[in-house]
């Protein structure tokens, strides 16, 4: 196993940096609707992606 390491360090003019940093106003979106509500996303809704996921997994071990 490797153990090099090499430092992460970008090197970057003043002004990128400084648009970079800039602090960014947000508006809100007045057109969206708030009265659909969408489904919730539940528990049972977990298992069966965990388990379609495990299906897959082992499917792909057989191979």
């Amino acid at each position: 196993m490797e153990s090099n390491v090499t430092r992460s360090v970008i090197n970057m003019e003043p002004g990128e940096l400084s648009k970079l940093l800039s602090e960014v106003k947000e508006t809100v979106a007045s057109d969206v609707d708030v009265t659909k509500t969408s489904k919730i996303f539940s528990a049972a809704d977990l298992w069966k992606i965990q388990g379609s996921r495990l299906k897959t997994v082992s499917r792909r071990a057989a191979l």
